[in-house]
């Protein structure tokens, strides 16, 4: 229930939010990340929550300024993920909140470009979900959340599709590392799309995720030197693949190529290197430059 009124609240801010004097942008930015400072720091987790409402309502009324699109939140972006892909079509707003625990919730907003304001809110459905995440098509009502880190636009099928690199606190065992492709329908965003081929998987995937063990660390990002998505090969160390909090990188890397308006896997792009005493490691990838 908690999270419904969440849930309200945000929709609720970002379509009733006043208009805003574009003279006063840099001021609202000023406030923001005050704000933003209190939602990711403060002592009882409740008020976090109740500063990231009031975050919210500060963020839209700052947005509804005429060409806020073309404002680069600078100071903002050193508080909360601000992300463009390399079209410029649209402005990612997103960030998480640790509300209870271990327990972290995510939000975003993506700005669409031009003078006027159109925003999608997302809406976390992470803890929601359960099973299915590589094979679920979710929208931005019903939103995979996570925090992103980078954003690669490819053509399918004749429009145009947003890979999304990001990472999710899945919970006290595992986190997950996920590419999440975007598209724009008529009824708003759409989350996920059949460009992974995968060898080992039926057909092809609508989504990219990596489950793996809480206290490792695992690779996973656009190489533009390679032309693909390199990341760290995992394998359970209990010899269980149906136990993904068991999975730690095995020193390997394999990559992902857009191929045919597919992500096709390359295993090992990065191949393993034997050194003599004293020397450094000299990568030479497999994955093709172009």
């Amino acid at each position: 229930m908690k999270q419904f009124y969440c849930t309200l609240f945000v929709l609720i801010a970002l379509f009733t939010a006043p208009n805003a004097k574009a003279q006063d942008i840099a001021k609202m930015e000023d406030s923001l990340v005050v704000t933003a400072d209190s939602m990711h720091h403060a002592f009882i987790p409740e008020m976090r929550q109740l500063y990231c409402e009031k975050f919210i309502k500060q963020l839209v009324r700052t947005l509804k300024t005429a060409n806020s699109y073309n404002y680069p939140f600078t100071k903002l972006g050193a508080s909360i993920n601000i992300l463009q892909p390399e079209d410029k079509k649209f402005r990612l707003f997103n960030w998480a909140v640790n509300v209870a625990g271990a327990t972290i919730r995510y939000y975003g907003a993506i700005q669409m470009q031009g003078e006027q304001l159109k925003l999608y809110p997302l809406i976390d459905y992470s803890q929601e979900l359960g099973s299915g995440l590589e094979d679920s098509i979710l929208t931005n009502g019903k939103w995979y959340g996570g925090i992103y880190y980078d954003i690669l636009a490819r053509d399918y099928n004749g429009k145009t599709v947003y890979s999304f690199l990001g990472k999710n606190i899945n919970n006290l065992l595992s986190n997950i590392k996920v590419i999440d492709p975007m598209s724009f329908s008529d009824n708003g965003l759409i989350f996920g799309a059949p460009i992974f081929s995968i060898s080992g998987k039926k057909g092809t995937i609508n989504r990219f995720v990596l489950e793996y063990r809480k206290d490792v660390s695992v690779s996973m990002k656009w190489d533009k030197d390679y032309n693909a998505i390199i990341y760290d090969r995992l394998i359970s160390q209990m010899n269980d693949p149906n136990r993904k909090n068991t999975f730690v990188p095995t020193g390997q890397y394999d990559g992902l190529k857009w191929e045919n308006g597919k992500w096709t896997l390359l295993e090992d792009a990065l191949p393993v290197q034997i050194f003599k005493d004293g020397e450094a490691p000299v990568p030479k990838p497999t994955v093709p430059k172009q």
